[in-house]
Parts: C-alpha cells; sequence; structure tokens
C-alpha cells in the first residue's frame, strides 16, 4: 500500500511536467513557418528543392505539436540547397577504372529564427551523404538515394533546432 502511495505522489507531481520522449523542446511554441529552400546548388535536381522543404515540414508535424504558419509564426526556417554531387568513393582498376563505390552529398544552408527565445536561433551548413553501390543507372535509385540523404539533414536540423544538440 506504501508503494502504491509513492507511485501516485510521483504520478501526479511529474504530471504537471513537461516531457518529451522525443528530446523536441517547444516550450511556448505553437506554430513555426518552414519557407521553400531554393536550389542553388551547382547541379540542380528539378524536385530536390521542394522534397526536402515539404521532409523538414512533415518532420515538424509528426515529431511536435507545432502547426505550420505564415501569419506570425513562433519560429522560421529558411535558407538554400548549396550543394548537391555525386562523386566516386572506391575505383577498382581492372584494365578499365570504374567505381566500385559512390557518394551521394547534400549540402543545406539553414537560418532558424525563433522569435520567442532568440538565442536558440541559428545559421548553419548541415550535410550528409550516402555511399551506395551503383546497379543500373543512377536516374533509376536517385530518388530513393536523395529521400535517403534528406531524412539525415532533416533530423539534424531538427535536433538542432528543438533538441539543442
Amino acid at each position: 500500500m506504501k508503494k502504491l502511495s509513492i507511485l501516485c505522489v510521483l504520478f501526479f507531481a511529474l504530471s504537471g511536467c513537461k516531457i518529451s520522449l522525443d528530446g523536441a523542446s517547444t516550450v511556448g511554441m505553437k506554430t513555426v513557418n518552414v519557407q521553400v529552400f531554393e536550389n542553388n546548388a551547382p547541379l540542380v535536381v528539378p524536385y530536390l528543392s521542394s522534397q526536402f522543404t515539404e521532409e523538414l515540414k512533415t518532420r515538424i508535424r509528426n515529431q511536435t505539436r507545432l502547426a505550420i504558419s505564415q501569419n506570425d509564426p513562433d519560429g522560421v526556417f529558411s535558407g538554400n540547397i548549396t550543394g548537391y554531387s555525386v562523386t566516386p568513393e572506391a575505383i577498382v582498376d581492372n584494365n578499365r577504372p570504374t567505381a566500385d563505390a559512390n557518394r551521394l552529398t547534400i549540402s543545406i544552408r539553414v537560418k532558424y529564427t525563433n522569435n520567442l527565445n532568440p538565442k536558440q536561433s541559428f545559421e548553419e551548413t548541415f550535410e550528409r551523404y550516402k555511399v551506395f553501390k551503383l546497379v543500373g543507372s543512377l536516374q533509376s535509385m536517385e530518388q530513393g538515394l536523395i529521400k535517403d540523404v534528406t531524412a539525415q539533414l532533416t533530423e539534424d536540423i531538427f535536433n538542432r533546432a528543438f533538441a539543442q544538440w
């Protein structure tokens, strides 16, 4: 009976605290605006800008209670895609040099403005890559590779903004 009483007291004491299992801290925030990330990379993939922007919005919607809004938001994400490249990672020389592995790299410049707590604002470049073995053509694999890399990028940006990692 005594253990049950202690558990009840702990439950009620902690129920007033805001605990987030994903580590996100959005205390006081209700809305954010995610502006379109323009593609300024030397090599432009036509759908990358919209795909990245939508994936960042989706991550915020799925992992917080924040609403995406353009009207007086508590936080603003803006920036651009600064790099996109596919380079050989490992060369095999069988009388004809070929790439045994390749690397897709995407770089994104992000400016995050927290209008409620300006100390949490930042402007940084995030870069992620995926090493892959080319099976068929790059065009047949590219969309899946981009999805994998943008998932890593949106996680990094989300954590930097809301978990201060």
